[in-house]
């Protein structure tokens, strides 16, 4: 037992909640953005515009989307060369066969795959052939065994929790947008989540009305201790920013929660506000206005099906009204409530230098 643990503390295999978690999974988001995220954003500039230069570029950079994951999950964990490189044919084969659950698959297959191929990375003489053939090759053994049943499993899920949306939207409505918000200030990926279960729909413009409420409210209601700076790193960076101050004093995670509480029904009950666009935007609230974007790129694929005649002028003041004005004014006026309480002291909400 000894000698195993002392060989995979030699590989840098570390098997544990923390990275693969949070490291693989904050990677696999940075691969979902640079792939189907700014694909889609790009692609919708191009199809808006009739540019088919760019309406090319969003297609190749959406298809790439299983193997940027897989090489961003390989990175975050340390991957040797040949080991990170044999993970573009592992996220391709995962995400092609986990259908409309793919990240999910791509995720779980792409963390096996890659601990395997480090495993065995430079310990023979044709290491250029052992190498990549073992990640290979487990990579899409596991993907074709198990990426399937993943994806269903994963796409299931998140068909439930739609559903149910749809079926209760107050209730619903609350309880995504509370859950998704608190996983986008927690050291977790909300992005990744919603990417994993597919979250589109009313349940998708519920999530998004809680990652605006988490970033926009610690961007107002910090706005004493951090100014300009915190207000733009916060409102269009994340609220993750926040966490040490919330470990010292949870308390002050009540405004932006109370805020999402609130929102999240406003979003799927008045405004019926819907994340048509990628379900990876679903989970990135104001960060770089992203899930606006996807908002707007539903919108826009919806008219093109059909499904929508136009953009009403309702649609964009609810999202204007949920991703910026309400959380701004319930997280603010709570956290005032707070400071007269003793509840939130000076300089409890000031982003650590």
């Amino acid at each position: 037992m000894t000698n195993v643990q002392a060989y995979l503390k030699k590989k840098d295999v570390e098997i544990s909640a923390h990275r693969y978690g949070i490291t693989a999974m904050s990677a696999m988001t940075q691969g979902l953005f640079a792939s189907l995220l700014i694909g889609t954003i790009i692609g919708t500039i191009g199809s808006s515009f009739g540019i088919t230069f760019l309406e090319d570029a969003g297609n190749f950079a959406k298809a790439s989307a299983g193997a940027a994951m897989a090489v961003s999950i390989g990175y975050a964990l340390k991957a040797p060369q040949l080991v990170l490189f044999s993970l573009i044919a592992v996220g391709t084969a995962a995400n092609s066969l986990g259908g409309a659950g793919g990240p999910l698959a791509v995720y779980m297959i792409a963390i096996a795959a890659c601990e395997c191929g480090k495993l065995v990375s430079k310990e023979t003489k044709v290491d250029i052939l052992v190498t990549p053939s073992v990640t290979i090759l487990v990579g899409t053994l596991l993907s074709a065994l198990f990426a399937p049943a993943i994806g269903k499993a994963a796409s299931s899920v998140g068909s439930l929790i739609m559903w149910a949306t749809e079926l209760q939207p107050f209730l619903m409505g609350i309880i995504v947008s509370v859950l998704v918000g608190i996983a986008l200030t927690l050291p977790i990926s909300s992005a990744a989540i919603c990417a994993a279960l597919g979250l589109t729909g009313l349940a998708g413009g519920a999530a998004v009305a809680g990652c605006c409420s988490q970033m926009i409210g610690f961007a107002v209601m910090s706005w004493k201790e951090n100014g300009v700076g915190g207000l733009v790193s916060q409102g269009l960076g994340t609220s993750m920013l926040q966490l040490p101050n919330i470990i010292k004093n949870p308390k002050t995670w009540i405004p932006p929660i109370v805020a999402s509480a609130v929102t999240g029904p406003l979003a799927t009950c008045l405004f019926r506000l819907q994340m048509n666009g990628p379900a990876v935007s679903s989970g990135m609230g104001t960060c770089g206005l992203v899930g606006q974007i996807g908002v707007y790129t539903g919108w826009v694929n919806d008219i093109a099906n059909g499904l929508k005649t136009s953009i009403s002028a309702m649609d964009w003041i609810g999202l204007v009204v949920i991703s910026f004005i309400l959380p701004a004014i319930i997280s603010f006026a709570v956290c005032e409530l707070e400071r007269k309480a003793g509840w939130i002291k000076e300089n409890d909400l000031k982003l650590p230098q």
